[in-house]
């Protein structure tokens, strides 16, 4: 796969971890690319009525998410605390208020270096962790195929929030 511009290409031919690895740090970097040359006001800006998602949203959301699963859930870090949420609601991270593209993306890229570490560490994509919300195990697989799910479909949000910006489309 070739992608044409500074992201990574995941490998045709390479083992699960490397592929897994690859895929995941595409698509973190999309909807980095999807948010290049924005103001922190365009960030904000929100899709059309009645959703409230915007691009910010979306990054903080992911900031989230990478720190639930990599560090909660593998690293069984318990006392964490949210990052945009006071009562552990998942949903206020979709709620820029007045955050700024300097501070979430510090946060989004401080949770993407923990995940990866974590992921590196880690001796087998079978280690696994335990989601308390769920009552379950989950594998360092499943979070990392479950993290690339969740990244393609909110790029695919970003795409329509990007184009809704400034028009630009595409990779």
């Amino acid at each position: 796969m070739n992608t044409g511009d500074d992201r990574p290409a995941p490998p045709k031919l390479g083992n699960e971890r490397e592929t897994l690895r690859d895929y995941l740090d595409f698509h973190r970097a999309t909807l980095a690319r999807k948010c290049e040359g924005l103001s922190d006001e365009e960030l904000r800006q929100k899709s059309m009525p009645p959703s409230t998602l915007s691009l910010m949203g979306l990054v903080r959301h992911m900031a989230e998410v990478e720190r639930t699963w990599f560090r909660r859930v593998v690293n069984q870090e318990k006392d964490i605390p949210f990052l945009w949420s006071d009562k552990g609601d998942y949903q206020e991270a979709y709620e820029p208020g007045r955050s700024t593209r300097a501070e979430v993306f510090t946060a989004w890229e401080a949770e993407m270096a923990h995940a990866r570490r974590i992921e590196r560490e880690a001796p087998s994509l079978d280690v696994h962790g335990h989601f308390a919300r769920w009552g379950e195990d989950v594998s360092l697989r499943w979070v990392m195929l479950h993290l690339i799910h969740e990244y393609a479909r909110h790029n695919g949000h970003a795409d329509f929030l990007r184009e809704g910006v400034d028009g630009v489309v595409g990779a």
